[in-house]
């Protein structure tokens, strides 16, 4: 584990061990905020059926109910480097869904989400923070045979609410990133109402996966 790694998973561990398995558990701010984001990355799933799901940085594993409830056939993998966020996953995720910590155990799913994990910087420089981003980035691709999926704090927040210790992601250059290194068939959604944004590429047309 990096050393940036490391503190990502030291403050998520703080997190669960102070909030429990809620939305203030991993980061969020509630529960509504939390749904509304399933809502936009769930597109990534489309009206497959069958496809097997990666939730990379899944936390206490809060989208694999959300996914079982709305795609009862999907197969559902949640994969987090905090060992307190595996164990409360496994305590309240669906009753079919799988956890791991162990990312060498993972083989690549059809869909690979990732919600959040670029958020909290911490004192982590800019310039070293978006290597790390686009280590990850490559990593979520390289797990997804299909479509990747995930979303951002985005730069154009008012900046009043910007924070230091948080990351701002520019659309347009995680968009470019996407096309360049993994598919051109791209939705940026940057329209439903919280400061942030998401991606979903997909290495084909939808209409064809």
């Amino acid at each position: 584990m990096t050393d940036i790694a490391a503190k990502v998973a030291s403050y998520y561990g703080a997190r669960i061990a102070q909030y429990g398995p809620t939305p203030a558990g991993v980061d969020w701010n509630s529960d509504s905020a939390q749904h509304k984001r399933f809502e936009i990355l769930l597109r990534a799933v489309g009206a497959g059926a069958g496809l097997s799901v990666l939730d990379y940085g899944c936390g206490y594993g809060a989208l694999a109910p959300v996914l079982h409830d709305r795609h009862p056939g999907c197969r559902y993998v949640g994969y987090d480097m905090v060992p307190e966020m595996i164990v409360a996953a496994r305590r309240n995720g669906a009753p079919d869904a799988h956890f791991t910590t162990d990312r060498a155990s993972l083989v690549p799913a059809d869909v690979a989400i990732a919600s959040g994990v670029f958020n909290v910087k911490g004192d982590t420089p800019l310039a070293r923070w978006e290597d790390y981003v686009l280590e990850t980035l490559h990593d979520l691709a390289s797990l997804a045979t299909q479509t990747i999926a995930f979303n951002m704090l985005t730069a154009f927040s008012d900046p009043q609410r910007m924070r230091s210790d948080l990351y701002y992601g520019d659309p347009y250059r995680y968009f470019e990133w996407c096309r360049t290194h993994f598919g051109r068939w791209i939705a940026l959604y940057h329209d439903y109402g919280l400061f942030e944004f998401t991606l979903i590429a997909r290495r084909q047309p939808e209409s064809a996966t």
